[in-house]
């Protein structure tokens, strides 16, 4: 195998990695900035969790307002 084919395959090989990486760091920009959006979308900060029951208080209302619904729904009264 000549010289220069061995060089240009290495040339090759590492412009592919760079880009490669370069397509990763991207992406990975993109997903973070995706999980911002979702975050913001649920009204909370970046970092910041929730308090630990209020998933099930909110689970609780929902549940409630569902109820009213479908009593409503039927003709009862409350």
């Amino acid at each position: 195998m000549p010289a220069e084919t061995l060089v240009d395959t290495i040339v090759i090989a590492v412009a592919a990695l760079v880009g490669l990486a370069v397509l990763a760091a991207a992406l990975l920009r993109a997903w973070n900035g995706w999980l911002d959006l979702k975050r913001l979308e649920l009204g909370r900060q970046p970092g910041v969790d929730l308090l630990p029951g209020a998933g099930r208080i909110e689970l609780a209302d929902l549940k409630e307002r569902l109820r009213k619904l479908e009593a409503i729904a039927a003709g009862v009264d409350l």
